[in-house]
């Protein structure tokens, strides 16, 4: 079975269509998948979703393209990541593709994830978008190993990679990685140890080849599963048996079954 570790069910382009998302999971052979959430004022509808079904799970957290909605603190994060269903605080991190200007309220955003994930003993899942230097700074000087947790949708290089698994992380890979043109991730893929790997689709973005164009699904994360299956050259069952148990190594508060 295989596991999507990051997704967002909740997001419109999904949210109107759950049960035959499921169904086509349960064809596909994913058999658990984690929502991610993006703001606190998503977090509750989020919630239902998750508590509705027993092989979803969730993140919660603020991610660090939003703006304008509750900002959030480290008590509240605590206090809802108590919840037996959110298995992880996020996602989180730093992104400065998107946003421009002095940036210092996002680096403190950060920094309050990092001291949230520590305090109530969950994993991170952190999003770095040209802005390693800066997300692994601050992942060391917030001690971001005692909570451990994952470099989502990785698109880094081999060093960024080997720096954040020094810190106790996994490394994700998204649809991204069945790209043509994306070749140092390939080769990110095939260098990493295969214990440190999870997979995701983080959809309803990035499709994956041979799906590019449709909106993206849990279901799809086989396609993933099979690249790094190729670029490895194992069969897809190994990377499935690693990927899921690399899931539910992390993310202790899932249950497998």
């Amino acid at each position: 079975m295989l596991v999507d570790s990051h997704c967002h069910l909740d997001f419109p382009e999904l949210a109107g269509n759950i049960d035959s998302l499921l169904d086509a999971m349960k064809t596909a052979g994913v058999s658990h998948a984690l929502c991610a959430c993006v703001t606190l004022e998503r977090f509750p509808a989020m919630l239902s979703l998750v508590e509705a079904h027993t092989n979803l799970y969730a993140g919660v957290g603020v991610h660090p393209d939003e703006q304008g909605g509750a900002e959030p603190d480290i008590a509240t994060l605590v206090q809802l990541a108590r919840h037996p269903k959110v298995v992880a605080i996020g996602e989180t991190g730093l992104d400065y593709f998107r946003l421009e200007g002095d940036l210092e309220w996002q680096r403190q955003r950060f920094r309050t994830h990092i001291r949230a994930a520590n305090e109530a003993h969950k994993p991170l899942i952190i999003h770095t978008r040209e802005a390693a230097d800066d997300t692994l700074r601050l992942m060391r000087e917030e001690s971001a190993e005692t909570s451990g947790g994952v470099m989502h949708c990785f698109t880094e290089t081999l060093e960024v990679a080997y720096a954040a698994m020094d810190m106790g992380f996994y490394i994700s890979f998204s649809g991204i990685v069945t790209f043509k043109s994306a070749l140092v991730l390939k080769e990110v893929a095939r260098a990493i140890p295969l214990e440190r790997i999870l997979i995701e689709t983080d959809s309803p973005y990035l499709a994956p080849v041979p799906q590019r164009g449709k909106i993206n699904e849990p279901a799809y994360v086989v396609h993933v599963a099979e690249e790094i299956a190729k670029l490895r050259d194992i069969s897809r069952q190994e990377v499935a048996e690693a990927t899921t148990a690399n899931f539910f190594r992390l993310f202790k508060a899932a249950q497998p079954a």
